[in-house]
């Protein structure tokens, strides 16, 4: 199995905490206004490091995406929403800051007209060579929902998910394309030339309504990062379901990552991460957090459940390097693997022994945090013979623009005097 590495792009923004909560969770209050426990300098206290939040401008956004493709990650996910920047425009400007990095567009179907859709992604493959792939998230988050104008409840989303993914299907496959269905009546989707190649579909969904719409219409289905014997589960309930649609899906997996030369550097950064988060905070981001009606997002608050309720901060370690803190005051993807760079490998292979192909990852912050993985995992996967790097790929690794994490950091606009 050759497996497939993503990064991520911090439209929400970035830091050396836990920035850009996403999924039901405001921007406001990102950064704790207490110190560290014990005195010391932490987050907010003035002057310190970790309270120098870094705007999602384009300018650091490129820097992200230059480094991703430098250090080998195939694509990097753009994630959708209110408390975030758009995704497609966003992307679309970056397309010729890079050369070879594929841009996986989360979007919400529910916003747009399938035709349209299909039109833009046309186009956007067309212009970008081929270097778009689609992440479908159907929405779990009815004020978010409804913020947009949507008042679909949660199943019949997933039921307009599935229509407007048939409709897209079509408008791509050159002939006028004719569907009516309960939400959607279209007459002649099409589109100017169809996508070369058609861009890969990623989706995810742990609810009974999400699985028979990703058995049918996507080629990825994404889980975020629970312990592997969930992880198990999920993927047969969907071999299941896609076998009964005559189809076949490749897996992936969405989690955030902590990597260091050594285990005890690694969890140190993540005990600090921990020690910024003020316990208001914590109630805040989890009041929120639980008027989701998403099933993952539900999954995910379970997973530190023991920690809230009064447990030790060792409850957030759920399984060997898989760590439940960062779900604490984000929402979406809730856990990160956390180790030396050995350690995290271990984890990877482990994953990808249950059938994962494609791993997506983030860490804060992003830019340093993308060079700990692509300096310290993905040569450790490569000398075990997980990862193969062929081509541009290859030929991009430890070309003389790479730099180390703190050579990074020192290029980095948001962190100049300026």
């Amino acid at each position: 199995m050759s497996l497939v590495f993503h990064w991520f792009l911090p439209t929400s923004g970035d830091g050396r905490a836990i920035v850009g909560r996403g999924h039901s969770v405001p921007l406001e209050d990102q950064v704790p206004v207490t110190g560290s426990p014990g005195g010391g300098r932490g987050p907010g206290d003035h002057g310190s490091a970790w309270s120098a939040a870094r705007p999602p401008d384009i300018e650091y956004l490129a820097q992200v995406a230059r480094a991703a493709e430098q250090l080998g990650f195939t694509g990097v996910l753009t994630p959708t929403g209110t408390w975030c920047e758009d995704a497609w425009l966003v992307t679309a400007a970056l397309i010729r800051e890079t050369q070879r990095l594929k841009y996986l567009v989360a979007f919400r179907p529910g916003y747009t007209s399938p035709t349209l859709a299909a039109q833009m992604a046309a186009t956007y493959q067309r212009i970008s060579r081929g270097r778009l792939l689609l992440n479908v998230v159907t929405g779990g988050e009815s004020a978010e929902q409804r913020r947009f104008g949507d008042h679909l409840s949660h199943d019949e989303r997933y039921a307009r998910t599935g229509e407007f993914l048939d409709v897209v299907r079509g408008a791509w496959s050159g002939p006028p394309y004719d569907f009516t269905g309960q939400y959607y009546e279209v007459s002649g989707a099409t589109v100017m030339a169809p996508p070369e190649p058609i861009p890969q579909v990623y989706f995810g969904g742990s609810s009974p309504a999400a699985g028979p719409v990703a058995a049918r219409y996507v080629d990825v289905y994404l889980t975020w990062g629970e312990p592997p014997a969930q992880v198990a589960e999920k993927i047969a309930w969907m071999r299941g379901l896609a076998r009964e649609a005559g189809r076949t899906l490749r897996f992936g997996i969405r989690l955030h990552v902590i990597t260091r030369d050594t285990a005890k550097d690694a969890w140190a950064e993540a005990a600090r991460m921990l020690d910024s988060i003020a316990p208001s905070e914590i109630a805040r981001s989890q009041q929120a957090l639980a008027r989701s009606e998403s099933v993952g997002q539900r999954r995910m608050r379970e997973l530190h459940e023991t920690y809230r309720s009064g447990g030790g901060a060792d409850g957030l370690e759920i399984y060997p390097n898989l760590w439940a803190g960062i779900g604490l005051v984000r929402g979406g993807a809730g856990t990160a693997l956390v180790g030396s760079h050995e350690q995290v490998a271990d984890r990877i292979e482990e994953y990808a022994a249950l059938g994962i192909e494609e791993f997506i990852f983030s860490g804060y912050p992003h830019l340093e945090e993308a060079y700990w993985f692509g300096e310290g995992v993905l040569p450790e996967l490569r000398r075990r013979g997980v990862v193969r790097l062929a081509g541009a790929d290859a030929a991009s690794v430890g070309a003389p623009a790479a730099a180390s994490p703190a050579a990074a950091a020192e290029r980095s606009p948001a962190l100049s005097p300026s």
